[in-house]
């Protein structure tokens, strides 16, 4: 299937344009961009530097994609973004190349649903079927992790991690960790139990969701230290890979724990 491209789209003649790509009205594609087969932008995006976009993904109108990060240390370094299969870009949503202060590249995975306004700082890592709600903004260097939801109007601070599986309620603000399997909302976040619904919709057993509750009570509600209460899961729940999962990320934060 050959590519479409609308008359009024700017195309650079070093950026590289799959087969099957669509590319609509006032369209401008920079030097060094990389659309892959059956993507579609639908009018009106911006995209520059050294950026890859996958396979079949649609961005929507007013997009911007590798512009330069909002970083005073930045001077025009090349720095991309690398984005996966099958995302769905909103309106106005913005996605910054990297800065010089990480592994060059800001990288979203597969799958994810990122909606109007929602904007992608630089160097941070989004994985796969992730799902942003309008507004949602992220600062640079910011991990969130698989199957997570964040809503709208939510600023997530520079260098936190969200965990796999978890819940950030709209209107938040969120300045530390979020664990995996959690939710967490408020204007300073803290945690308010598991997302049950969501393991659920997931399909974890109601053996994980229990061995889950029981690691969160005690870490959260014995009023004890988190060595401790670390120490005491390893020795109580071993064995449990959500618990072990938990475990891990809670024991590789730098920021602190939403507690």
């Amino acid at each position: 299937m050959a590519k479409e491209i609308h008359k009024t789209a700017i195309i650079s003649p070093k950026a590289e344009i799959a087969d099957s790509v669509s590319i609509g009205p006032y369209c401008i594609i920079g030097e060094g961009a990389k659309i892959k087969k059956g993507s579609k932008l639908i009018s009106n995006i911006i995209i520059e530097g050294n950026t890859e976009i996958g396979e079949n993904c649609t961005v929507y109108p007013y997009a911007t994609i590798g512009l330069p990060p909002q970083d005073l240390k930045y001077k025009n370094e090349k720095t991309g973004v690398k984005i996966g299969k099958r995302n769905i870009i909103r309106e106005y949503a913005s996605i910054h190349r990297a800065s010089v202060g990480g592994d060059g590249v800001t990288e979203i995975g597969d799958s994810n649903f990122l909606m109007a306004y929602v904007h992608i700082a630089h160097d941070c890592k989004i994985g796969s079927s992730i799902a942003m709600a309008n507004a949602a903004t992220l600062a640079g260097h910011v991990v969130v992790e698989d199957f997570a939801f964040v809503g709208g109007v939510v600023a997530i601070h520079q260098f936190t991690r969200i965990g796999a599986y978890s819940m950030v309620g709209g209107f938040s603000g969120i300045g530390q960790d979020v664990p995996p399997f959690t939710m967490a909302s408020g204007a300073r976040a803290k945690l308010y139990g598991l997302n049950v619904i969501g393991l659920k919709r997931h399909g974890f057993s109601e053996e994980a969701i229990n061995n889950l509750k029981k690691a969160y009570k005690i870490l959260f509600r014995e009023k004890r230290t988190l060595k401790d209460a670390l120490k005491k899961i390893k020795s109580e729940l071993a064995g449990t890979p959500e618990v072990e999962r938990l475990v891990e990320f809670i024991e590789q934060n730098k920021r602190g724990i939403c507690r």
